[in-house]
């Protein structure tokens, strides 16, 4: 997988150790609420050597091909919006998972949905897959308008399919195939 995804907004870097500050600070603003019941690893006492942690883990897994996470920048300013990445690879069946989080300041703004986009796409180009998935829980309303803005196909309800925060939850199915893309 490619290290960077240029896009006309925004631009997808895979992640380095000099971005923890970055996470943290992203991470920081974002923690509480609504943000954190859907992404329970922004808790309220989250630290600076959990970000360098997370960077540190992304790299593992990007050698062994089991993750590929991507932060988002804005293309005009270069400030910290997020990450999107593709993860848990079914070797058999060829498809990854795609997840993604804005930072609060920065949502209802598109960039979930593009990031997204630019994420599966290149992922068709660059790994021998057939098919993206992306999860989301049936009450994450905002994170199924991100799918949905991006193209992703709504598939169904998997029941009791997440669990998020120790809850569990069923989750609304998109996906993207390669022909969504030979356009």
């Amino acid at each position: 997988m490619r290290s960077e995804i240029v896009g006309e907004k925004i631009i997808l870097r895979k992640y380095e150790t000099g971005f923890a500050p970055l996470l943290f600070e992203a991470a920081s603003e974002s923690k509480g609420g609504e943000f954190s019941r859907w992404m329970p690893w922004c808790h309220e006492n989250y630290t600076r050597a959990e970000s360098e942690d997370f960077i540190k883990k992304v790299g593992e897994n990007w050698r062994n091909e089991t993750e590929f996470a991507f932060a988002i920048f804005d293309a005009e300013t270069d400030e910290f919006l997020g990450g999107v990445g593709v993860n848990q690879p079914n070797k058999q069946h060829k498809f990854y998972n795609l997840g993604y989080w804005i930072r609060v300041s920065k949502q209802n703004r598109g960039v979930a949905s593009e990031a997204t986009r630019m994420l599966a796409k290149t992922s068709f180009k660059d790994l021998p897959i057939n098919r993206v998935e992306i999860l989301a829980a049936v009450e994450n309303i905002p994170s199924q308008k991100a799918a949905e803005k991006a193209g992703a196909t709504r598939e169904g309800i998997l029941r009791k399919r997440l669990i998020i925060g120790g809850r569990i939850h069923d989750a609304a199915l998109f996906s993207f195939v390669r022909e969504d893309f030979q356009n």
